[in-house]
């Protein structure tokens, strides 16, 4: 999960309205009201089954060190976001609240509560943006990710997107593409920061760089030897697996597509590879790949899948579409009735219950009430912070990996569908008790 004292949130993540609430109860005496606010999806995004938690460690590290320092604090009093009275309790915030929520790989469905967040109101409103901003956009890549996981069927995964991304959304995405099944990425800062393993090729610089394409290559093995991936579409795709296999050998670990019929140069390559006696090399293909791209390609002797600009945007859905609202008041269950978002006041129970065979069938949500659960029920949160601490023994990234491949395998197959349909499991979300 990574140390508690992590780098930090960025500076001021919080937003005018947070603090124009926050200003306006502190003055009506109302901020230290005993409060509970949820975190949860009215719906999928449009053709998704399942989301998948994440981010959850990331959270935690920032949390951690979310504060507001004296410059920040006296640019807000000095523009007027805030008076004398909250830029006083601001500067001396520290979240001495609870946190409860879905374990980080775990899937998620419309009216999940995958995050539960108590304490005072104003210690728990200021906290909003730092939450959403983590969850909706970790969640939204772990997601598509893990659908980019399916369709590869075993096949390894680098994700490489880190070009494509804001500098810190790269490492993140990076993080959850990780978590979800991706076996490496090529930012280092992600291996360095979560220890996942990098892997990377060449650019087609580095062979425009030298006289021809065989210098190039002898280039890069000499510096790396015949464990390197050599990047043969440069010029013409035949020649440059010819050259690579002149100088490297018939060791070589791969060579890398990156343009063009991926399904019909991968066939040719194998077959071209396996004739000059290299039927060990294998075959790495990029180039915009997404999960239907790499579904496509399931037939063809591809052994390795490199995805960037899908899966570090989310595949389409680059935000899971998560809310963050109040629930519950001293004790008191509080509901939103706008049209078409509309919410279950009370703090939620949620638990899912699985056929004897394993298979996932239903989600069941509680508010204010206690479970009664049946044999092969689970229950899905489990405490994260208490009193502002994080809680012992909370799961590693690669628990974290090992236990949505787990969750994964429980649900009915259909959910695994690319198609669009409805989610894996339906959610039974029982009223106030």
């Amino acid at each position: 999960m990574g140390d508690f004292a992590g780098a930090g949130a960025p500076a001021l993540l919080t937003d005018h309205y947070e603090l124009t609430m926050i200003s306006a109860a502190l003055r009506d005496g109302t901020a230290h009201r005993r409060s509970v606010f949820e975190v949860f999806a009215r719906r999928l995004p449009l053709g998704r089954r399942y989301g998948v938690v994440a981010g959850t460690g990331r959270l935690l590290e920032q949390l951690a060190a979310f504060r507001f320092h004296p410059a920040e604090v006296d640019f807000l009093r000095r523009t007027g976001v805030v008076d004398e009275q909250t830029a006083a309790w601001l500067a001396d915030y520290r979240f001495s609240g609870d946190l409860d929520g879905y374990a980080e790989g775990e899937l998620f469905f419309p009216n999940s509560p995958i995050l539960t967040v108590t304490g005072t109101f104003a210690e728990c409103v200021v906290l909003e943006t730092l939450i959403l901003s983590v969850f909706n956009h970790d969640c939204a890549v772990a997601a598509a990710a893990a659908r980019m996981v399916t369709a590869a069927r075993g096949r390894p995964l680098i994700e490489m997107g880190g070009r494509r991304a804001h500098e810190e959304a790269a490492v993140a995405s990076a993080r959850a593409a990780y978590l979800a099944g991706f076996s490496s990425t090529s930012n280092l800062a992600a291996g360095l920061r979560y220890g996942i393993p990098t892997r990377g090729t060449a650019a087609h610089a580095f062979t425009l760089l030298h006289d021809d394409e065989k210098a190039a290559f002898a280039s890069q093995v000499a510096a790396l030897g015949e464990g390197t991936t050599l990047l043969v579409d440069t010029y013409d795709i035949s020649q440059g697996i010819r050259n690579a296999i002149a100088v490297a050998g018939p060791g070589l670990n791969a060579v890398r597509i990156d343009s063009g019929d991926l399904s019909v140069l991968a066939a040719h390559s194998r077959a071209l590879l396996d004739e000059l006696g290299a039927p060990d090399t294998k075959i790495v293909v990029s180039g915009d790949l997404d999960e239907y791209a790499i579904a496509a390609l399931a037939a063809e002797p591809v052994d390795v899948y490199g995805a960037g600009t899908a899966v570090v945007t989310g595949s389409g859905a680059p935000t899971a579409g998560l809310v963050y609202k109040l629930v519950e008041v001293e004790g008191r269950p509080v509901v939103k009735r706008s049209e078409n978002k509309a919410t279950v006041g009370g703090r939620k129970t949620a638990y899912r219950r699985h056929k004897p065979t394993g298979t996932a069938i239903e989600e069941i949500v509680l508010s204010q009430g206690e479970p009664d659960p049946q044999p092969g029920d689970r229950l899905l949160q489990r405490p994260l912070v208490r009193g502002g601490e994080l809680v012992a023994d909370l799961p590693t990234l690669e628990e974290s990996r090992a236990h949505l491949r787990d969750c994964l395998i429980t649900i009915p197959w259909e959910g695994l569908k690319l198609s669009a349909g409805d989610p894996a499991i339906p959610v039974t979300v029982a009223p106030t008790a």
